[in-house]
């Protein structure tokens, strides 16, 4: 599997990466932006699954979406805002490069362990790039970003007239 993968987060920064997974498992669709060909962004609607040390990337044979990730293998995977106008649990963002997984046994067993339709279908795990949180506590916008080489960062801002610290 993959250097970077969502095992590796969860060891290097355990509460940060429970708080992320606990964000996506409120809801069962998120949006997941990929390159097209012509260089331009392509958003879609994805399930996440985050299980055994990996975070899957699941979708139907021959989406344009799977087409995106084996021809550039770049994306950005946002949480699901949900219903009204407050995020009060944060608004999550993880980028990173889909590795897909092509051998039919590993793609079988996926499929037994999660009730997913019978092969064919891509899957991919992340290779994690970037990890960020934006929450608002009190007053304070809190950005807190990992990424594999600079870990984990927390930069707060208050009202216009403040300037952003970082913790």
């Amino acid at each position: 599997m993959t250097t970077n993968n969502w095992a590796a987060f969860e060891k290097a920064e355990p509460e940060f990466a429970a708080a992320v997974q606990a964000r996506f498992a409120q809801y069962p669709h998120h949006v997941l932006a990929t390159v097209r060909r012509d260089g331009s962004p392509r958003v879609a609607g994805l399930n996440v699954d985050i299980r055994g040390g990996e975070l899957w990337l699941g979708m139907m044979a021959g989406s344009l979406k799977a087409r995106d990730l084996q021809r550039d293998p770049r994306f950005a995977l946002h949480t699901n805002p949900g219903a009204g106008d407050t995020m009060p649990d944060g608004d999550v963002r993880i980028s990173g490069r889909a590795v897909e997984i092509v051998d039919p046994p590993e793609l079988h067993r996926y499929a037994e362990e999660t009730n997913a339709p019978p092969h064919p279908f891509h899957l991919f795990h992340a290779d994690l790039t970037e990890v960020v949180r934006i929450a608002v506590e009190g007053e304070e916008l809190v950005v807190t970003a990992w990424t594999p080489t600079r870990g984990l960062r927390t930069l707060r801002r208050g009202n216009d007239d403040e300037p952003a610290r970082e913790d």
